[in-house]
């Protein structure tokens, strides 16, 4: 399975890439990462948004009929 080009902001848990719009992410919003490797994703989020100053919440569970992570900013 290819990765492709990772860039500093991209999520990759199960080898897929994942690329989110961190600049688009306010106090108070959220984003679902569907992923297996659940572990995995969070500690990307962390540090990815610690990087930027920020302060997150996850939660694992499914949305739809897919398992993953939601990542809410709440600081």
């Amino acid at each position: 399975m290819s990765r492709g080009i990772l860039r500093t902001y991209d999520l990759c848990p199960d080898g897929q890439r994942i690329v989110v719009q961190w600049d688009k992410m306010f106090v108070g919003t959220s984003i679902f990462v569907p992923c297996i490797n659940t572990t995995r994703a969070i500690a990307e989020a962390r540090e990815i948004t610690a990087r930027k100053g920020w302060d997150i919440e996850t939660q694992v569970g499914i949305i739809g009929d897919r398992w993953g992570v939601c990542v809410w900013r709440i600081l």
